[in-house]
């Protein structure tokens, strides 16, 4: 049975740095498997992860002993901590020593992660080949390996139970696609505790043999330095990238860096075209965007040796098949603009349940073991995906049409007097619903019209897709990822 890390008992070298401290593959075998020993027995695990050393070696010792872990974002309120707690039922809460824990996990028993090294870079921590005694037996692919709480926007946060197999399969499909080694040594300022930071970020890494340097908190400056001294490989949400792109300009080190990179990777959401094209311009490289669900893991993805395309999230991952269906569950055959459709998505990759939720776990599957994802997407005429919204806050249907909000919003952020946009649709006793455009103007003294904004969208895309109303903000609300809450916007 093929091991989740079989690099822990072959690679050597810088496993993991974040900032000052590091481990090596030998080191992190040996605190790994230690640890990994202290759980065998421990049922559940809740995983505070905080961006640090102690969280991969949590995270990693809890996939070893098989124990199914679950990690705990440090910035929820305690009515979310202890809704997950309650429904997840851990024996125990992994954290780094000196943490400060809230009240809601004040019930539940502490286990500092104690590394019992010197994990200063370059530290004399004895022989490189030193590592823990065997490992634990490799779990069955089914067994569960983590459980990942959506963000709940729609209720109370569902725990996504996810098997060994998924985890495995999208590394493995990620490795193809991006021609992902153990010469690569990857750099990201990501939370820990999703799908993006944890997944891809850590176990991406260590399952291919090369290494990670995590930023801790992102800066334009950490990732200068880092690309600057030999890592080959950037992943950020659009949030960082823009920043990247605003800072460009302006910083003649940052843009060598970038130039040097072997890999830029933006996702969580969609990246504007704009910050695309701005990236690209500066350095030379191409951002690749792939696109994914906590339920799904990954799903499709720009291939680095595809021809990069602004705008797309690529196509279908090897093992994932995936269709996109009408509103009465057909599946449609024609690419194009036109053409919406809700992307399902059938394979190796996707979750195992709902935690305690049998209704929902069904309600989330059409006939055939098809997986709805909710977000409806169209498809260009060689296979690659364009995703334009959400099933229930961007698809919107006016005058007959069926219009995503995603287009709409890239064309926006073409217009050089809007930094940030985003478009919902509302209620329109002619149209049904109307385009409703949120901008955060780049001069707040003088922003575009809506008249001006409506001519530059039909302009650029269709004359039934220009915004009927505009609203002005200071800025866009967004969670830990970078998306932009709709559900916020619409009841303001």
């Amino acid at each position: 049975m093929d091991p989740l890390f079989p690099a822990l008992t072959t690679a050597r070298g810088e496993a993991l740095r974040f900032g000052e401290r590091s481990l090596t593959y030998a080191e992190l075998a040996a605190a790994a498997g230690d640890l990994a020993e202290r759980l065998r027995d421990a049922g559940r695990v809740a995983l505070w992860a905080t961006p640090s050393l102690e969280t991969a070696v949590g995270a990693v010792a809890a996939l070893l002993a098989g124990v199914p872990a679950v990690p705990l974002n440090p910035k929820s309120g305690d009515a979310e901590l202890t809704h997950i707690l309650g429904d997840s039922a851990p024996s125990l809460v992994l954290t780094e020593p000196g943490a400060e824990l809230p009240s809601a996990l004040a019930g539940l028993a502490r286990h500092d992660i104690d590394i019992a090294i010197d994990v200063r870079p370059g530290a004399d921590t004895g022989p490189a080949d030193t590592r823990a005694g065997a490992l634990p037996a490799e779990p069955a692919p089914e067994a569960p390996a983590l459980i990942v709480y959506t963000s709940g926007t729609t209720g109370p946060p569902k725990g996504v139970v996810l098997p060994r197999r998924a985890i495995t399969s999208t590394l493995d499909a990620l490795a193809d696609a991006w021609q992902w080694t153990g010469d690569d040594v990857l750099v990201h300022g990501l939370p820990l505790f999703h799908v993006h930071g944890l997944i891809l970020g850590i176990l991406g890494p260590l399952r291919r043999g090369g290494s990670v340097r995590h930023l801790g908190r992102f800066s334009t400056e950490g990732v200068t330095r880092e690309l600057a001294s030999g890592a080959t490989m950037l992943f950020g949400v659009p949030t960082m990238h823009h920043r990247i792109a605003e800072a460009l300009p302006g910083d003649p080190e940052l843009a060598k860096a970038l130039a040097g990179a072997r890999l830029l990777v933006s996702g969580s959401a969609a990246l504007p075209v704009h910050d695309h094209e701005r990236i690209t311009g500066a350095t030379g490289r191409h951002v690749i965007e792939r696109y994914g669900m906590t339920e799904t893991l990954m799903i499709t993805s720009v291939r680095a040796d595809g021809e990069p395309r602004a705008g797309t999230v690529g196509v279908p991952l090897p093992g994932v098949g995936l269709r996109l269906v009408d509103e009465a569950g057909a599946e449609l055959t024609e690419a194009g603009p036109e053409s919406v459709g809700e992307i399902q998505v059938r394979g190796p990759n996707l979750f195992t349940e709902y935690l305690n939720r049998p209704e929902a776990t069904a309600d989330a599957f059409a006939a055939g073991g098809w997986f709805r994802t909710g977000d409806m997407a169209v498809r260009d005429p060689d296979g690659h995906v364009r995703i334009v919204g959400r099933k229930a806050t961007d698809l919107i249907k006016s005058g007959g049409y069926k219009i995503g909000a995603g287009e709409i919003e890239n064309a926006l952020l073409a217009h050089p007097g809007v930094r940030e946009a985003a478009v919902t649709g509302e209620p329109d006793p002619d149209l049904g619903e109307r385009v409703v455009a949120w901008i955060v103007p780049a001069d707040p003294e003088a922003p575009p019209s809506t008249e001006e904004l409506a001519t530059h969208v039909a302009s650029s895309l269709a004359p039934h897709k220009r915004p009927r109303a505009v609203r002005y903000l200071e800025a866009l609300p967004r969670n830990d990822m970078g998306k932009i809450m709709k559900r916020a916007l619409k009841e303001e």
